[in-house]
């Protein structure tokens, strides 16, 4: 099971509530682990998102996502899986170009983040189809279309 802390650091009006979230994220990690684990998700606003983008991917500009993985970090308590920050913004404004659903993007996000926290990426071609093969999973599960369709 994943605990979820959901920090609600943004003024943009349109947010799913916390349990909406906590559940998505739930839904991601229990497909891939069977463990117990702490996460937190943090809803920032664009000049929040730039400076983490900016210190720690080198990007000078707020994206949608990132994800903190703690998993290995020596000086992280026990259980303690990471840190997903999603920019409201972004996510708004990526929603609305793409025509896409409001929830299921967020949901997408949510989705995105735990999976890059429970180790999946999509640096490489292979690992990005298993990465989104996954998520299309995970989301049509939550009732979500395909994110990449």
């Amino acid at each position: 099971m994943l605990t979820t802390d959901i920090q609600q650091c943004s003024s943009c009006a349109r947010i799913p509530g916390p349990g909406t979230m906590s559940r998505w994220a739930d839904e991601a990690f229990s497909s891939v682990s069977g463990e117990d684990a702490e996460v937190t998700i943090r809803i920032v606003d664009r000049d929040e998102g730039a400076v983490l983008n900016q210190k720690y991917r080198n990007v000078r500009r707020a994206t949608n996502v990132l994800s903190f993985d703690y998993a290995n970090d020596p000086h992280s308590p026990p259980g303690v899986l990471g840190d997903v920050v999603i920019c409201a913004a972004v996510v708004d404004e990526e929603a609305s170009a793409q025509q896409k659903n409001f929830d299921a993007h967020w949901a997408h996000m949510v989705v995105h983040g735990i999976l890059h926290l429970c180790g999946y990426d999509h640096t490489e071609e292979e690992a990005a189809q298993t990465m989104e093969k996954l998520e299309t999973e995970i989301l049509s599960r939550l009732g979500f279309p395909a994110p990449y369709a």
